[in-house]
Protein backbone atom coordinates (compact mmCIF):
# COMPACT_ATOMS: atom_id res chain seq x y z
CA UNK A 1 0.00 0.00 0.00
CA UNK A 2 2.88 2.35 0.70
CA UNK A 3 4.20 1.72 -2.81
CA UNK A 4 0.75 2.46 -4.26
CA UNK A 5 0.38 5.73 -2.32
CA UNK A 6 3.91 6.75 -3.27
CA UNK A 7 3.20 6.07 -6.93
CA UNK A 8 -0.04 8.07 -6.77
CA UNK A 9 1.75 11.04 -5.14
CA UNK A 10 4.51 10.95 -7.76
CA UNK A 11 1.96 10.74 -10.57
CA UNK A 12 0.05 13.76 -9.26
CA UNK A 13 3.34 15.64 -8.90
CA UNK A 14 4.26 14.83 -12.50
CA UNK A 15 0.85 16.08 -13.64
CA UNK A 16 1.32 19.38 -11.78
CA UNK A 17 4.78 19.77 -13.31
CA UNK A 18 3.47 19.28 -16.87
CA UNK A 19 -0.06 20.65 -16.73
CA UNK A 20 -0.70 21.13 -20.45
CA UNK A 21 0.80 17.80 -21.46
CA UNK A 22 -1.12 15.98 -18.73
CA UNK A 23 -4.37 17.77 -19.60
CA UNK A 24 -4.12 16.80 -23.26
CA UNK A 25 -3.31 13.23 -22.24
CA UNK A 26 -6.32 12.75 -19.98
CA UNK A 27 -8.64 14.56 -22.42
CA UNK A 28 -9.03 11.43 -24.55
CA UNK A 29 -9.92 9.42 -21.46
CA UNK A 30 -12.40 12.08 -20.36
CA UNK A 31 -14.09 12.10 -23.79
CA UNK A 32 -14.28 8.31 -23.93
CA UNK A 33 -15.67 7.91 -20.42
CA UNK A 34 -18.12 10.80 -20.94
CA UNK A 35 -19.44 9.12 -24.08
CA UNK A 36 -19.87 5.84 -22.20
CA UNK A 37 -21.76 7.55 -19.39
CA UNK A 38 -24.04 9.62 -21.63
CA UNK A 39 -24.91 6.67 -23.86
CA UNK A 40 -25.50 4.36 -20.90
CA UNK A 41 -27.72 6.96 -19.24
CA UNK A 42 -29.71 7.56 -22.43
CA UNK A 43 -30.17 3.88 -23.31
CA UNK A 44 -31.17 2.94 -19.77
CA UNK A 45 -33.60 5.85 -19.67
CA UNK A 46 -35.20 4.85 -22.97
CA UNK A 47 -35.46 1.20 -21.90
CA UNK A 48 -36.98 2.16 -18.57
CA UNK A 49 -39.56 4.46 -20.14
CA UNK A 50 -40.59 1.91 -22.76
CA UNK A 51 -40.94 -0.86 -20.19
CA UNK A 52 -42.88 1.45 -17.87
CA UNK A 53 -45.25 2.47 -20.67
CA UNK A 54 -45.94 -1.17 -21.50
CA UNK A 55 -46.62 -1.89 -17.85
CA UNK A 56 -49.31 0.81 -17.94
CA UNK A 57 -51.20 -1.07 -20.62
CA UNK A 58 -53.40 -4.02 -19.87
CA UNK A 59 -51.43 -7.20 -19.03
CA UNK A 60 -54.13 -9.22 -20.83
CA UNK A 61 -53.30 -7.62 -24.18
CA UNK A 62 -51.91 -9.43 -27.21
CA UNK A 63 -52.00 -8.74 -30.94
CA UNK A 64 -52.88 -10.71 -34.07
CA UNK A 65 -50.76 -9.67 -37.04
CA UNK A 66 -50.21 -10.91 -40.56
CA UNK A 67 -46.53 -11.76 -40.05
CA UNK A 68 -44.17 -11.24 -37.15
CA UNK A 69 -40.82 -9.64 -37.98
CA UNK A 70 -38.44 -7.84 -35.64
CA UNK A 71 -37.86 -5.23 -38.37
CA UNK A 72 -40.51 -3.58 -40.59
CA UNK A 73 -41.05 -5.33 -43.91
CA UNK A 74 -40.99 -3.46 -47.22
CA UNK A 75 -44.64 -3.52 -48.35
CA UNK A 76 -43.52 -3.17 -51.97
CA UNK A 77 -41.27 -6.23 -51.79
CA UNK A 78 -42.76 -8.71 -49.34
CA UNK A 79 -41.19 -12.18 -49.04
CA UNK A 80 -43.17 -15.05 -50.52
CA UNK A 81 -43.92 -16.46 -47.08
CA UNK A 82 -45.70 -13.18 -46.23
CA UNK A 83 -47.55 -12.74 -49.54
CA UNK A 84 -49.30 -16.11 -49.20
CA UNK A 85 -50.86 -15.03 -45.92
CA UNK A 86 -54.15 -13.09 -45.98
CA UNK A 87 -54.26 -9.75 -44.24
CA UNK A 88 -56.08 -9.57 -40.93
CA UNK A 89 -59.73 -8.63 -41.42
CA UNK A 90 -62.99 -7.98 -39.63
CA UNK A 91 -64.02 -11.65 -39.92
CA UNK A 92 -60.96 -12.56 -37.84
CA UNK A 93 -61.92 -10.04 -35.17
CA UNK A 94 -65.49 -11.35 -35.12
CA UNK A 95 -64.23 -14.91 -34.64
CA UNK A 96 -62.14 -13.78 -31.68
CA UNK A 97 -65.03 -11.88 -30.10
CA UNK A 98 -67.03 -15.10 -29.98
CA UNK A 99 -64.38 -16.77 -27.76
CA UNK A 100 -65.63 -16.78 -24.11
CA UNK A 101 -62.12 -16.11 -22.74
CA UNK A 102 -61.78 -12.88 -24.77
CA UNK A 103 -63.54 -9.67 -23.74
CA UNK A 104 -62.51 -7.51 -26.69
CA UNK A 105 -61.05 -7.90 -30.17
CA UNK A 106 -60.84 -5.00 -32.59
CA UNK A 107 -59.08 -4.04 -35.79
CA UNK A 108 -56.62 -1.18 -35.38
CA UNK A 109 -54.42 0.63 -37.85
CA UNK A 110 -51.67 3.22 -37.48
CA UNK A 111 -51.12 5.98 -40.04
CA UNK A 112 -48.76 8.93 -40.00
CA UNK A 113 -50.28 12.28 -40.85
CA UNK A 114 -49.96 15.97 -40.04
CA UNK A 115 -52.66 17.85 -38.16
CA UNK A 116 -53.65 21.41 -39.03
CA UNK A 117 -55.82 24.07 -37.43
CA UNK A 118 -56.23 27.51 -39.00
CA UNK A 119 -52.76 27.49 -40.56
CA UNK A 120 -50.98 25.93 -37.56
CA UNK A 121 -49.37 22.64 -38.59
CA UNK A 122 -48.00 19.78 -36.50
CA UNK A 123 -45.15 17.45 -37.31
CA UNK A 124 -45.82 13.93 -38.61
CA UNK A 125 -47.90 12.21 -35.92
CA UNK A 126 -49.13 8.71 -35.27
CA UNK A 127 -52.88 8.72 -35.80
CA UNK A 128 -54.59 5.57 -34.60
CA UNK A 129 -57.63 4.09 -36.27
CA UNK A 130 -58.96 2.26 -33.24
CA UNK A 131 -61.94 1.91 -30.90
CA UNK A 132 -63.00 2.67 -27.34
CA UNK A 133 -60.55 0.14 -25.87
CA UNK A 134 -57.63 2.43 -26.69
CA UNK A 135 -56.96 3.54 -23.11
CA UNK A 136 -57.32 -0.04 -21.82
CA UNK A 137 -54.57 -1.11 -24.19
CA UNK A 138 -52.25 1.91 -24.22
CA UNK A 139 -52.96 3.35 -20.81
CA UNK A 140 -53.79 6.97 -20.11
CA UNK A 141 -56.74 9.12 -19.07
CA UNK A 142 -59.66 10.77 -20.82
CA UNK A 143 -59.43 14.39 -19.64
CA UNK A 144 -62.42 15.94 -21.40
CA UNK A 145 -65.23 14.93 -23.69
CA UNK A 146 -66.03 11.36 -24.66
CA UNK A 147 -65.05 8.39 -26.78
CA UNK A 148 -66.84 7.15 -29.88
CA UNK A 149 -70.48 6.10 -30.05
CA UNK A 150 -71.49 2.82 -31.68
CA UNK A 151 -72.86 4.72 -34.67
CA UNK A 152 -69.59 6.66 -35.09
CA UNK A 153 -67.54 3.48 -34.96
CA UNK A 154 -69.68 1.59 -37.46
CA UNK A 155 -70.39 4.51 -39.76
CA UNK A 156 -66.87 5.87 -40.10
CA UNK A 157 -67.61 9.29 -38.62
CA UNK A 158 -65.03 12.08 -38.91
CA UNK A 159 -64.48 12.47 -35.16
CA UNK A 160 -61.24 12.67 -33.21
CA UNK A 161 -60.04 12.14 -29.64
CA UNK A 162 -56.91 14.27 -29.59
CA UNK A 163 -53.81 13.99 -27.39
CA UNK A 164 -53.59 16.92 -24.96
CA UNK A 165 -50.07 18.14 -25.88
CA UNK A 166 -50.95 18.16 -29.58
CA UNK A 167 -54.16 20.04 -28.81
CA UNK A 168 -52.24 22.69 -26.86
CA UNK A 169 -49.72 23.19 -29.67
CA UNK A 170 -52.41 23.51 -32.35
CA UNK A 171 -55.13 25.42 -30.50
CA UNK A 172 -53.28 27.16 -27.69
CA UNK A 173 -55.70 28.32 -24.99
CA UNK A 174 -58.83 27.60 -27.07
CA UNK A 175 -61.22 24.91 -25.87
CA UNK A 176 -60.57 22.00 -28.28
CA UNK A 177 -63.99 20.33 -27.91
CA UNK A 178 -66.10 20.90 -31.02
CA UNK A 179 -63.22 22.42 -33.00
CA UNK A 180 -62.51 21.09 -36.48
CA UNK A 181 -58.93 20.16 -37.29
CA UNK A 182 -57.62 18.68 -40.50
CA UNK A 183 -55.75 15.40 -40.65
CA UNK A 184 -54.10 14.81 -43.99
CA UNK A 185 -56.35 17.55 -45.40
CA UNK A 186 -59.58 15.95 -44.14
CA UNK A 187 -61.76 17.66 -41.49
CA UNK A 188 -62.30 15.99 -38.10
CA UNK A 189 -64.33 17.23 -35.16
CA UNK A 190 -62.68 16.93 -31.74
CA UNK A 191 -64.97 15.11 -29.30
CA UNK A 192 -62.46 14.24 -26.57
CA UNK A 193 -59.00 14.93 -25.12
CA UNK A 194 -56.80 12.23 -23.62
CA UNK A 195 -53.42 12.13 -21.89
CA UNK A 196 -50.79 9.44 -21.95
CA UNK A 197 -49.44 8.09 -18.67
CA UNK A 198 -46.76 10.35 -17.18
CA UNK A 199 -43.98 7.87 -17.87
CA UNK A 200 -44.89 6.81 -21.40
CA UNK A 201 -42.00 7.02 -23.88
CA UNK A 202 -42.59 8.87 -27.12
CA UNK A 203 -39.61 8.82 -29.50
CA UNK A 204 -38.97 12.15 -31.27
CA UNK A 205 -40.91 12.33 -34.54
CA UNK A 206 -43.31 9.52 -33.60
CA UNK A 207 -45.69 11.15 -31.11
CA UNK A 208 -49.26 9.91 -30.89
CA UNK A 209 -51.53 12.66 -32.16
CA UNK A 210 -54.96 11.20 -31.66
CA UNK A 211 -57.45 8.41 -32.21
CA UNK A 212 -60.16 8.17 -34.86
CA UNK A 213 -62.59 5.30 -35.54
CA UNK A 214 -60.96 2.39 -37.36
CA UNK A 215 -63.47 2.45 -40.21
CA UNK A 216 -62.79 6.16 -40.70
CA UNK A 217 -59.05 5.54 -41.02
CA UNK A 218 -59.72 2.59 -43.34
CA UNK A 219 -61.86 4.72 -45.67
CA UNK A 220 -59.75 7.87 -45.74
CA UNK A 221 -56.07 6.94 -45.53
CA UNK A 222 -53.61 4.64 -47.22
CA UNK A 223 -51.75 2.33 -44.85
CA UNK A 224 -49.41 -0.64 -44.79
CA UNK A 225 -51.59 -3.76 -44.47
CA UNK A 226 -48.67 -5.85 -43.20
CA UNK A 227 -46.90 -3.62 -40.70
CA UNK A 228 -49.61 -1.17 -39.61
CA UNK A 229 -52.79 -3.26 -39.51
CA UNK A 230 -53.48 -5.62 -36.60
CA UNK A 231 -56.12 -6.94 -34.21
CA UNK A 232 -55.89 -5.90 -30.56
CA UNK A 233 -57.12 -8.65 -28.26
CA UNK A 234 -57.97 -8.29 -24.57
CA UNK A 235 -58.38 -11.47 -22.57
CA UNK A 236 -60.94 -11.64 -19.78
CA UNK A 237 -59.55 -10.34 -16.49
CA UNK A 238 -57.94 -13.10 -14.49
CA UNK A 239 -57.52 -15.39 -17.49
CA UNK A 240 -53.98 -16.64 -18.11
CA UNK A 241 -52.62 -14.96 -21.24
CA UNK A 242 -51.30 -18.25 -22.64
CA UNK A 243 -54.71 -19.90 -22.25
CA UNK A 244 -56.35 -16.96 -24.03
CA UNK A 245 -53.77 -17.15 -26.82
CA UNK A 246 -54.44 -20.85 -27.36
CA UNK A 247 -58.16 -20.18 -27.56
CA UNK A 248 -57.54 -17.32 -30.03
CA UNK A 249 -55.36 -19.52 -32.23
CA UNK A 250 -58.06 -22.19 -32.34
CA UNK A 251 -60.76 -19.66 -33.24
CA UNK A 252 -58.66 -18.11 -36.02
CA UNK A 253 -57.75 -21.47 -37.50
CA UNK A 254 -61.42 -22.48 -37.62
CA UNK A 255 -62.38 -19.12 -39.11
CA UNK A 256 -59.76 -19.42 -41.83
CA UNK A 257 -60.48 -23.08 -42.52
CA UNK A 258 -57.00 -24.34 -41.72
CA UNK A 259 -56.68 -28.10 -41.58
CA UNK A 260 -54.89 -29.92 -38.73
CA UNK A 261 -51.15 -30.03 -39.32
CA UNK A 262 -51.03 -26.97 -41.57
CA UNK A 263 -49.13 -23.90 -40.44
CA UNK A 264 -50.86 -20.82 -39.09
CA UNK A 265 -51.43 -18.02 -41.58
CA UNK A 266 -51.13 -15.38 -38.86
CA UNK A 267 -48.88 -14.56 -35.90
CA UNK A 268 -49.60 -13.56 -32.32
CA UNK A 269 -47.50 -10.95 -30.59
CA UNK A 270 -47.42 -10.53 -26.81
CA UNK A 271 -45.88 -7.88 -24.60
CA UNK A 272 -43.08 -10.29 -23.67
CA UNK A 273 -42.10 -10.51 -27.33
CA UNK A 274 -42.25 -6.72 -27.67
CA UNK A 275 -40.00 -6.34 -24.62
CA UNK A 276 -37.57 -8.91 -26.07
CA UNK A 277 -37.37 -6.94 -29.34
CA UNK A 278 -36.82 -3.67 -27.48
CA UNK A 279 -34.16 -5.28 -25.32
CA UNK A 280 -32.40 -6.65 -28.39
CA UNK A 281 -32.48 -3.33 -30.23
CA UNK A 282 -31.36 -1.24 -27.28
CA UNK A 283 -28.60 -3.73 -26.46
CA UNK A 284 -27.30 -3.54 -30.04
CA UNK A 285 -27.47 0.27 -29.90
CA UNK A 286 -25.59 0.23 -26.60
CA UNK A 287 -22.86 -2.04 -28.01
CA UNK A 288 -22.41 0.24 -31.02
CA UNK A 289 -22.08 3.26 -28.74
CA UNK A 290 -19.58 1.43 -26.56
CA UNK A 291 -17.54 0.53 -29.64
CA UNK A 292 -17.47 4.16 -30.74
CA UNK A 293 -16.55 5.43 -27.31
CA UNK A 294 -13.80 2.83 -27.03
CA UNK A 295 -12.03 4.59 -29.91
CA UNK A 296 -11.72 7.69 -27.74
CA UNK A 297 -10.54 5.56 -24.84
CA UNK A 298 -7.96 3.95 -27.13
CA UNK A 299 -6.69 7.37 -28.18
CA UNK A 300 -6.49 8.34 -24.53
CA UNK A 301 -4.55 5.16 -23.76
CA UNK A 302 -2.04 5.92 -26.49
CA UNK A 303 -1.63 9.41 -25.05
CA UNK A 304 -1.00 7.91 -21.62
CA UNK A 305 1.67 5.63 -23.07
CA UNK A 306 3.30 8.60 -24.80
CA UNK A 307 3.45 10.77 -21.70
CA UNK A 308 4.74 7.88 -19.61
CA UNK A 309 7.52 7.25 -22.13
CA UNK A 310 8.47 10.93 -21.83
CA UNK A 311 8.26 10.65 -18.05
CA UNK A 312 10.59 7.64 -18.05
CA UNK A 313 13.12 9.56 -20.15
CA UNK A 314 12.92 12.64 -17.90
CA UNK A 315 13.44 10.55 -14.78
CA UNK A 316 16.27 8.35 -16.03
CA UNK A 317 18.70 9.49 -13.33
CA UNK A 318 16.05 9.01 -10.64
CA UNK A 319 15.49 5.44 -11.86
CA UNK A 320 19.23 4.81 -11.85
CA UNK A 321 19.58 6.07 -8.27
CA UNK A 322 16.68 3.94 -7.06
CA UNK A 323 18.09 0.83 -8.69
CA UNK A 324 21.56 1.58 -7.28
CA UNK A 325 19.99 1.79 -3.82
CA UNK A 326 18.44 -1.64 -4.23
CA UNK A 327 15.09 -1.11 -5.97
CA UNK A 328 14.11 -4.29 -7.80
CA UNK A 329 12.79 -4.73 -11.34
CA UNK A 330 9.29 -5.42 -9.96
CA UNK A 331 9.28 -2.31 -7.76
CA UNK A 332 10.20 0.01 -10.65
CA UNK A 333 7.61 -1.68 -12.90
CA UNK A 334 4.94 -1.38 -10.22
CA UNK A 335 5.72 2.30 -9.60
CA UNK A 336 5.21 3.36 -13.21
CA UNK A 337 2.11 1.20 -13.64
CA UNK A 338 0.57 2.94 -10.62
CA UNK A 339 1.44 6.32 -12.13
CA UNK A 340 -0.21 5.39 -15.45
CA UNK A 341 -3.31 4.08 -13.70
CA UNK A 342 -3.52 7.26 -11.63
CA UNK A 343 -3.34 9.40 -14.75
CA UNK A 344 -6.24 7.56 -16.41
CA UNK A 345 -8.20 7.34 -13.14
CA UNK A 346 -8.18 11.15 -12.94
CA UNK A 347 -9.50 11.29 -16.49
CA UNK A 348 -12.08 8.64 -15.64
CA UNK A 349 -13.38 10.55 -12.62
CA UNK A 350 -13.66 13.75 -14.64
CA UNK A 351 -15.40 11.83 -17.45
CA UNK A 352 -17.87 10.28 -15.01
CA UNK A 353 -18.82 13.67 -13.61
CA UNK A 354 -19.23 15.26 -17.05
CA UNK A 355 -21.02 12.16 -18.37
CA UNK A 356 -23.54 12.05 -15.53
CA UNK A 357 -24.31 15.74 -15.96
CA UNK A 358 -24.55 15.45 -19.74
CA UNK A 359 -26.77 12.37 -19.53
CA UNK A 360 -29.19 14.04 -17.13
CA UNK A 361 -29.36 17.18 -19.30
CA UNK A 362 -30.01 15.11 -22.42
CA UNK A 363 -32.75 13.11 -20.69
CA UNK A 364 -34.29 16.34 -19.46
CA UNK A 365 -34.40 17.74 -23.01
CA UNK A 366 -35.97 14.51 -24.34
CA UNK A 367 -38.41 14.26 -21.43
CA UNK A 368 -37.07 10.92 -20.22
CA UNK A 369 -37.45 10.24 -16.51
CA UNK A 370 -34.96 7.80 -14.99
CA UNK A 371 -32.14 7.74 -12.49
CA UNK A 372 -28.45 7.78 -13.46
CA UNK A 373 -27.02 4.33 -14.28
CA UNK A 374 -24.58 3.97 -11.39
CA UNK A 375 -23.33 0.65 -12.73
CA UNK A 376 -21.88 2.47 -15.75
CA UNK A 377 -19.84 4.69 -13.40
CA UNK A 378 -18.23 1.60 -11.90
CA UNK A 379 -17.57 0.16 -15.36
CA UNK A 380 -16.12 3.45 -16.60
CA UNK A 381 -13.85 3.72 -13.53
CA UNK A 382 -12.58 0.18 -13.98
CA UNK A 383 -12.08 0.73 -17.72
CA UNK A 384 -10.08 3.92 -17.24
CA UNK A 385 -7.77 2.29 -14.68
CA UNK A 386 -7.40 -0.79 -16.88
CA UNK A 387 -6.37 1.43 -19.80
CA UNK A 388 -3.68 2.99 -17.68
CA UNK A 389 -2.34 -0.42 -16.68
CA UNK A 390 -2.42 -1.82 -20.23
CA UNK A 391 -0.86 1.18 -21.93
CA UNK A 392 1.52 1.78 -19.05
CA UNK A 393 3.18 -1.62 -19.41
CA UNK A 394 5.56 -0.59 -22.20
CA UNK A 395 7.00 2.55 -20.54
CA UNK A 396 7.04 0.85 -17.12
CA UNK A 397 8.87 -2.14 -18.53
CA UNK A 398 11.35 0.17 -20.24
CA UNK A 399 12.04 1.92 -16.92
CA UNK A 400 12.41 -1.37 -15.04
CA UNK A 401 14.93 -2.77 -17.54
CA UNK A 402 17.29 0.21 -17.40
CA UNK A 403 20.87 -0.50 -16.47
CA UNK A 404 21.59 1.51 -13.27
CA UNK A 405 25.12 2.51 -14.42
CA UNK A 406 23.89 3.81 -17.78
CA UNK A 407 20.98 5.53 -16.06
CA UNK A 408 23.30 7.37 -13.65
CA UNK A 409 25.42 8.61 -16.57
CA UNK A 410 22.31 10.03 -18.30
CA UNK A 411 22.20 13.84 -18.58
Amino acid sequence: MSNVSEGVIQALGAMRGSKLRSALTVLGVVIGVTTVMVMASLVEGIRGQIFASLENSSPETFYVIRFFSSVPLNPQNLPAEVRVRPIVRELDAEALRRVPLIRHAGLWVQVQQRMEYQGEHSQQLNVWGADNAYLDVQGGTLLQGRWFSTAELSGGASVLVIEQDVAQRLLGRLDPLGRVVRIGGRPFTIIGIFAHPDNIFQPPGAQDGGVIPFRTAQQNFHYDETNALFIVVLAERGVNIDVAKDAAIGALRRSRGLRPGTANTFDLLTQDQILAIIDKLTSAFFLVMMALSSVALLVGGIGVMAIMMVSVTDRTREIGIRKALGATHAEILFQFLVEAATLTAVGGLLGIGVGLLGGELLKSVLGIKSGPPLWSALVASAASIAIGLVFGVVPANRAARMDPVEALRYE
